[in-house]
């Protein structure tokens, strides 16, 4: 009778673990839809501070968390320049870091120094009249991983 009752034990453990790793990858974003739509830019005139990034868009993460580290209260933006379907992982090419001032607000001299304290290189993108976004919740690091294979 006890060797049943550690089995089952043994049984229940492993399904409470497996529904806490479900749970959290539906947390994630593994159940999340992409929201893509073609119109409006939801961001106008942006000031950035980015790394290049050549390879596999899922190497990006750590990119993201250097960028977020310095400052964390500012969003992020990664530009993704190609295909992965069609041009070799190895040759995919993205810039990713944060956005430092939108519309006619310039960044404080001294975020930018930070940023290329760094190494990360600002650009000002100018406002574009159309644009193709895609969205994804970010709420876990699993997120990253989630959202460059599915977005």
């Amino acid at each position: 009778m006890s060797d049943l009752l550690l089995l089952g034990l043994i049984g229940g453990l492993t399904l409470l673990l497996l529904l806490t790793l479900l749970a959290f990858a539906g947390y994630s974003g593994l159940l999340a839809g992409v929201e893509v739509s073609a119109g409006s830019p939801p961001i106008r005139n942006v000031t950035v501070a980015y790394k290049f990034h050549m390879g596999l868009y899922g190497e990006t993460g750590r990119l993201f968390t250097e960028s977020c580290s310095i400052s964390p209260k500012l969003r992020s933006i990664a530009v993704y320049y190609d295909n992965p379907h069609m041009v070799p992982p190895d040759k995919c090419r993205c810039a990713v870091g944060s956005i430092l001032s939108e519309g006619e607000e310039s960044p404080s001299p001294e975020l930018i120094d930070l940023y290329q304290k760094f190494g990360f290189k600002v650009f000002s993108f100018p406002a574009p009249s159309h644009v193709v976004t895609a969205t994804f919740p970010y709420t876990t690091i699993l997120s990253i991983w989630l959202a460059t294979r599915r977005v």
